[in-house]
């Protein structure tokens, strides 16, 4: 196919219609007990993001969003990586020296990023191996960040004359600092995992081999939680940096009567006079 018919091909490609139940080429998708595991699925391309992966990641992102059962997220990747970044041997990228295409394709990555930070839901992410470039952005537009002691992260982009993408602007500087999140984007280095936990990149290492226990342990403890008080919250920190103190109290004051309303608090509640663990979401 020519230059001119792969930017056509990517120009038209539409995102699924919400709802609707298709095979996905690029991602594994299970649930159970209120955690739904998606798990990018290219593993010979370190699961590097292609047109088709973000159709898939944003398609999912939404289905969950609509789905009461979906209580908790879990993204993560196959083959011992997490992501490598936009994958620039695909064949339906963009052509180099097309500023419109590129203009496309980073913004439908950024409706992907936009997706998965919006999602009203507590959402993990777990990393082994890689998670560079765009797949750090995945990574660290989750609310929690779980790796592996052999994780290897890095703002990529310089390295490919590239500046940064996928909300790694907004995010680097808001967990690291504006002085160390310069230092990331402008060399682009490699850093370990102790590093990025030092750094306050990440919320934990654990060895490989304890990875997936410590995710389930969170992810099933957060989907046994109290859905309403976890989403509030979410939404009440993920306004912090755009709000004055007074706009933050008056938020919390409104979500939290809004909990007062709710079936869980009666639940934690009865749960804390009848000397249990409450049940929060049971039929």
């Amino acid at each position: 196919m020519s230059e001119l018919g792969r930017t056509e091909a990517w120009r038209r490609t539409a995102w699924k219609p919400e709802g609707e139940e298709e095979p996905l080429e690029t991602l594994e998708v299970s649930r159970a007990e209120g955690v739904v595991t998606v798990t990018m699925n290219r593993p010979g391309r370190k699961n590097a993001l292609t047109g088709t992966m973000l159709e898939e990641l944003r398609s999912t992102f939404d289905g969950v969003a609509s789905r009461a059962e979906d209580r908790v997220l879990v993204l993560t990747g196959a083959g011992g990586d997490f992501c490598s970044g936009a994958d620039l041997s695909d064949a339906g990228r963009p052509p180099i020296g097309d500023p419109q295409s590129g203009l496309d394709l980073v913004r439908r990555l950024g409706d992907v990023a936009l997706s998965l930070h919006r999602l009203a839901k507590p959402t993990i992410a777990k990393v082994d191996g890689v998670a560079v470039g765009a797949g750090l952005g995945l990574a660290i537009a989750c609310d929690l960040v779980v790796v592996s002691d052999r994780a290897r992260l890095s703002m990529i982009f310089v390295h490919r004359a590239l500046s940064p993408d996928c909300a790694t602007s907004w995010l680097l500087p808001r967990l690291v600092g504006s002085v160390k999140a310069k230092e990331l984007a402008y060399f682009g280095e490699v850093i370990d995992a102790e590093t990025a936990l030092r750094i306050g990149l990440v919320n934990r290492v654990v060895a490989e081999g304890e990875l997936d226990a410590a995710v389930t342990d969170w992810a099933t403890r957060l989907a046994a939680g109290p859905a309403l008080a976890l989403s509030t919250a979410k939404a009440l920190l993920d306004s912090a940096w755009s709000s004055s103190f007074a706009d933050a109290l008056e938020r919390e004051a409104e979500c939290q009567a809004v909990n007062i309303a709710g079936a869980d608090v009666r639940e934690a509640l009865a749960a804390f006079l009848e000397k249990r663990a409450p049940r929060f979401g049971a039929s």
